[in-house]
């Protein structure tokens, strides 16, 4: 007898599928206050919502101090109207013996599921990074792979060190390419 081994989906909660409604931005239509963008960049603001996940081949690094923890040309970036792109890396190319699972630590995304949190194991007391073991559909490639707060590390994209997305909150990598304004600011949950 065959046995189906495809994985079964997680259910989202209606309380969760709601939630999605109330957002004002989508990434239709610029709002007045975004930033003109300059010759080579792209506007968060046309990013869509919900979110897009794009596979990108740009290397992408992780260090705290001189540990380097991930580093990857097979990531993705999580684009989502007014974030800089969150990046995720495959599980198999960080360093998971510099990190720990928080197991009494999650959220909830309304868009990717539950997520768990991740320490250095020599500062276990500070979250620097996120997983999803079942992330929602459409989303459910990044199982298996890890985002990272580029407040608490050292990220780089092709080199470039990237800022990040203000606030504590959210975890955006922003490059010289990116025109914002960015949220995570006080003032800019609602965007």
């Amino acid at each position: 007898m065959a046995t189906n081994n495809t994985p079964k989906k997680t259910a989202i909660p209606d309380w969760l599928l709601k939630s999605r409604e109330v957002w004002q931005h989508r990434g239709q239509q610029r709002p007045a206050f975004a930033e003109p963008t300059a010759a080579g960049q792209i506007s968060v603001w046309d990013f869509p919502r919900p979110p897009a996940l794009k596979a990108v081949t740009q290397k992408l690094e992780v260090y705290d101090k001189e540990d380097l923890i991930a580093k990857t040309t097979k990531g993705f970036a999580m684009l989502e109207t007014a974030s800089p792109p969150t990046y995720y890396i495959p599980i198999a190319d960080v360093d998971t013996s510099l990190l720990a699972l928080v197991q009494n630590k999650s959220s909830i995304c309304e868009w990717k599921g539950k997520a768990q949190y991740w320490t250095l194991r020599k500062n276990p007391h500070e979250y620097v990074a996120w997983s999803y073991k079942n992330p929602f559909a459409p989303y459910e490639a990044l199982k298996d792979h890890l985002a990272f707060y580029p407040q608490q590390l050292s990220c780089f994209v092709d080199g470039e060190k990237v800022s990040p997305q203000p606030g504590n909150f959210y975890a955006g990598w922003i490059t010289k390419n990116l025109a914002g304004p960015f949220k995570g600011s006080p003032g800019t949950a609602h965007w």
